[in-house]
């Protein structure tokens, strides 16, 4: 081989050695838990006031990387949204709408009809006639404001009790047990491409499912839409089983409609005296130091165990995929939880996959790497 014919040779080894190294180099991770998840299910987060109002920058990037839907926590229930006959406050739904339109979010409207943080004057109503009247002016003014919009919406929130009986509330004793069906009728006709969806937590309790399951049929029948129930994952580290939750996510996709895992967050302390449940409503009072283990730090060994947890429960999601619409996370990080202080004032829990300096813990990555190759 002639001495230009070996250099030209050598030249075109070097270039493409190269250019496979730029090509490996520039290969991008998968950046968040929407994008590794983004051909499975949504990856939901729900957000507070200051949230919403994106007071804190290191938060906002957070948001905006890791989640695609978001959820208000707080500010559409009644007592917030419609306080008084007469008066809506939509400053931050409509901010919370302008949030997700500049980031490209899927919106879940949280809650239309519900038993707590009610609006006082719904309490005060008997008469079935006034009370279909108000309730359709709630779901008209607040859905039609944001018809196209919020994609979906929790049109009934927590009707049932854990025995799966309903619940009794000003809307029960008003309007009888079809008030569920009447909500979800409603709001078709306001926004009929919205998803409707039903939101309760427990619903892994044999009893609270065979009851759901009947309100959900006895829906159906009356012909109103119902597109989804959404299961809320107020779990901890051991119950309910894994096998519990799958049997309940089967049964409620054999009605033919979409499940979402909801409001999911993962307790790492103990309840109060074989307490179950997610009733904001129930409080106790105690001055036991073993409700409150971890006051200042959650130990090491207590990560591991909160990382194999989420690790099993989004195995399982990932093994049902084709059933599941969305994963909710129930805030950013363990400092926004509810958990904190519920239902004893004063405990420190750490049940969601960011630190309170919105760092990612162990149980990120045991859901991240779920379905990434990066190892971080």
């Amino acid at each position: 081989m002639k001495k230009n014919q070996l250099i030209y040779l050598l030249t075109l080894l070097l270039a493409f050695s190269s250019c496979k190294k730029k090509t490996l180099v520039n290969v991008e991770k998968p950046n968040g838990l929407k994008e590794v998840y983004k051909n499975n299910f949504l990856i939901g987060v729900a957000i507070n006031a200051n949230q919403i109002n994106e007071k804190n920058e290191v938060q906002n990037a957070l948001i905006k990387t890791e989640f695609n839907s978001i959820t208000p926590e707080n500010i559409m229930k009644s007592l917030l949204i419609h306080p008084k006959k007469d008066t809506f406050n939509f400053e931050l739904s409509d901010k919370l709408v302008g949030l997700a339109e500049k980031n490209n979010m899927h919106i879940q409207g949280h809650t239309l009809v519900w038993h707590s943080q009610l609006s006082p004057f719904f309490k005060e109503i008997k008469d079935s006639t006034e009370m279909v009247n108000e309730l359709k002016n709630h779901i008209n003014t607040i859905v039609g404001r944001y018809k196209g919009k919020i994609d979906a919406w929790d049109v009934v929130n927590e009707a049932l009790n854990d025995d799966g009986t309903l619940r009794k509330t000003a809307f029960l004793d008003a309007l009888g047990e079809d008030y569920l069906s009447l909500a979800f009728d409603l709001t078709k006709k306001v926004d009929p491409d919205a998803e409707l969806y039903y939101n309760d937590y427990s619903m892994t309790i044999p009893a609270k499912r065979a009851g759901a399951i009947k309100m959900i049929k006895r829906i159906q029948e009356l012909g109103t839409k119902i597109d989804g129930i959404g299961m809320q994952g107020h779990w901890d580290l051991n119950t309910p089983s894994i096998e519990e939750i799958e049997k309940s996510i089967v049964e409620y996709a054999e009605l033919g409609i979409k499940v979402a895992i909801t409001e999911l967050d993962v307790s790492v302390i103990p309840m109060p005296w074989d307490f179950s449940g997610a009733d904001v409503n129930v409080k106790f009072e105690s001055g036991d130091p073993t409700m409150n283990p971890y006051p200042e730090k959650l130990p090491d060994s207590i990560q591991v165990k909160l990382a194999e947890r989420y690790e099993a429960i989004f195995k399982l999601f990932l093994k049902h995929e084709d059933k599941i619409s969305r994963v909710t996370f129930w805030g950013v990080n363990d400092g926004d939880s509810w958990k904190n202080d519920w239902p004893i004032n004063g405990r420190t829990n750490y049940p969601l996959l960011f630190d309170r300096n919105n760092e990612k813990k162990k149980a990120y990555y045991s859901v991240f790497n779920l379905k990434s190759d990066s190892k971080e």
